[in-house]
């Protein structure tokens, strides 16, 4: 079983997010393999909206580290996404990273993997809409969400047992393929929606018409 953890705050290991974060991995008994990615050691630069990644999947013109870190995520089981909640959204630099997986979104290249959310904020307000972006996020690329925690950075101790418990949980639903019928119902939903504008653009984006052509879906 391969876990990613990737974590947005811009302090890294010192950030009350990642220290959550890290009490969500330690729940996670049994998993095989954790791996950290702090997104403040990559370099991030915004989507361009060329349709690049639509004509070639997984090509990008733009050159720095999100290609590599969207490979990561492709071969985790569970991704964990961490942030700290800005005015009531994900870091910069983690919205920057979605923008740029908008092909996991029209082949929904997270179908089978599990997702889980972390935030942090200073008054601990709204942070359940951030967890609920999240969500969706992972709704929309095919993934089932296993829950998030969320914590005022100053009153972290009492969210401990919560998050060793979604740990324990994360892993439980990787490793019985948990199924969420009404997650499901979601993500099938979405996937209907994008099998029409895949066909009508089958001129245009080849490869992920083709991509969806040899999944059997169209």
């Amino acid at each position: 079983m391969n876990i990613l953890l990737v974590s947005a705050s811009p302090r890294r290991a010192k950030s009350q997010t990642f220290a959550l974060a890290r009490r969500v991995i330690a729940g996670c008994k049994g998993a095989a393999q954790v791996e950290t990615v702090h997104l403040r050691d990559l370099k991030i630069d915004f989507c361009i909206h060329c349709e690049a990644c639509h004509i070639h999947c997984m090509r990008c013109p733009v050159k720095d580290d999100v290609y590599a870190l969207l490979n990561k995520m492709l071969a985790a089981d569970g991704i964990i996404l961490a942030t700290p909640n800005y005015i009531n959204q994900v870091t910069g630099a983690l919205k920057a990273v979605l923008d740029r997986s908008a092909h996991f979104i029209h082949c929904k290249r997270l179908l089978g993997k599990y997702l889980c959310g972390v935030v942090t904020s200073g008054s601990g307000s709204q942070d359940r809409l951030v967890l609920d972006y999240l969500k969706y996020y992972g709704h929309v690329c095919g993934a089932q969400w296993s829950g998030g925690v969320s914590a005022c950075a100053y009153a972290m101790d009492g969210a401990t047992p919560e998050a060793l418990a979604l740990g324990g949980k994360f892993v439980e639903d990787i490793e019985t393929r948990k199924r969420y019928p009404a997650q499901i119902k979601i993500i099938e939903k979405g996937k209907a929606h994008f099998h029409e504008i895949i066909e009508s653009r089958k001129e245009l984006w080849k490869g992920e018409y083709e991509y969806w052509r040899e999944k059997g879906w169209l």
